[in-house]
């Protein structure tokens, strides 16, 4: 686990420092930072499991710390560190999703005794920054491409992740909300206002706040499908034809992955699943069957059909062509009969 300890006063970060470093389990890290600032720098770089915040800081306070982490960073858990005559302001930090309140003078003992609350009894509750990420670029691509079953797949295993993980049900509604939030924020940065989904935080039973939870998924699927009402493209679709009109373009996987609004990695694997060839495969084959579509035409000249198909290095092209077709240029057509 990764902790970052945020306090603008060497003395304290330093003592802080030495107390999470004498816990066990030991943490993978252990970061400082004097201010929100360079805190929100540092998560941005690396983000880290947990994040200790004093109150009163120069540049930017804990406060307004917690309520960007808050919004942006929901699966990060949140203590704050704070004075005697700053716990009503720290008591607004609540509102922002802290788990923890410590006052100063922290002594080891609190500060263990908070590691083992947030920690040790919770350490199944939540999924590693990685992991959650992770779940929610899957989450947020299969309902944006709307792929029914792999979505159907997805929220199958998160049930049984969630079941498995020996979740209370206080528990599970907090990373159901985290979960929530994050998706809203990525789909209306999307220019997609979500539907409200049911109210998963009254049910009374771990199954009954996932099913609420699913049916809400579904529900959001739903209001996309309407918004598109019958315009939406398919990006899979969108690319190959962008590809096939542009062979004799040195286009990259990049390049058509922007172009259809998906990250590179995840146009790669969806185009390879989906086509069973990879993005180079695909685009090799395509020129050359279109190669050997121009060479049924007697009067138009070798060199000239590798041009057209995104070949200047003649050479390469015959290799190329044979390697796929199994014959040179000049040896496909005389099988045709043109000298």
């Amino acid at each position: 686990m990764h902790v970052l300890i945020v306090d603008d006063e060497p003395v304290i970060r330093r003592g802080l420092v030495k107390m999470a470093e004498l816990y066990h389990p030991s943490f993978t890290k252990i970061q400082t930072a004097e201010n929100g600032e360079a805190a929100l720098a540092s998560i941005k770089a690396l983000e880290p499991d947990l994040v200790l915040t004093d109150i009163r800081m120069p540049k930017m306070d804990g406060l307004e710390l917690c309520r960007i982490l808050h919004r942006d960073y929901p699966h990060i858990k949140m203590v704050v560190i704070s004075g005697y005559n700053d716990f009503e302001y720290a008591q607004k930090s609540m509102n922002y999703g802290v788990r923890y309140y410590l006052l100063k003078p922290a002594t080891k003992s609190d500060v263990h005794a908070m590691f083992d609350q947030l920690i040790k009894k919770t350490s199944q509750s939540y999924l590693p920054p990685s992991r959650f990420i992770e779940w929610m670029d899957e989450l947020e691509q299969c309902i944006w491409e709307l792929q029914g079953e792999e979505l159907k797949s997805l929220l199958t295993r998160w049930r049984e992740h969630c079941l498995s993980s020996e979740l209370t049900l206080a528990q599970l509604k907090e990373l159901l909300d985290d979960c929530h939030t994050v998706l809203v924020k990525r789909l209306q940065a999307r220019n997609f206002s979500p539907p409200v989904l049911p109210n998963y935080l009254q049910a009374d039973r771990t199954e009954d706040a996932l099913d609420s939870f699913e049916q809400g998924i579904q529900e959001i699927v739903k209001g996309l499908q309407i918004a598109r009402s019958g315009i939406y493209k398919d990006p899979l679709e969108e690319a190959r034809v962008y590809i096939d009109t542009h062979l004799a373009e040195d286009i990259s996987l990049d390049d058509v992955a922007a172009m259809v609004g998906l990250t590179p990695t995840y146009f790669s694997s969806l185009f390879k699943k989906m086509t069973h060839e990879t993005f180079v495969q695909y685009r090799i084959n395509k020129r050359m069957a279109k190669a050997k579509e121009m060479l049924m035409i007697p009067h138009i000249r070798i060199v000239d059909v590798a041009a057209e198909v995104g070949y200047d290095d003649y050479p390469h092209f015959t290799k190329t062509f044979k390697k796929v077709v199994g014959q040179s240029p000049s040896e496909f057509r005389a099988s045709l009969g043109i000298k």
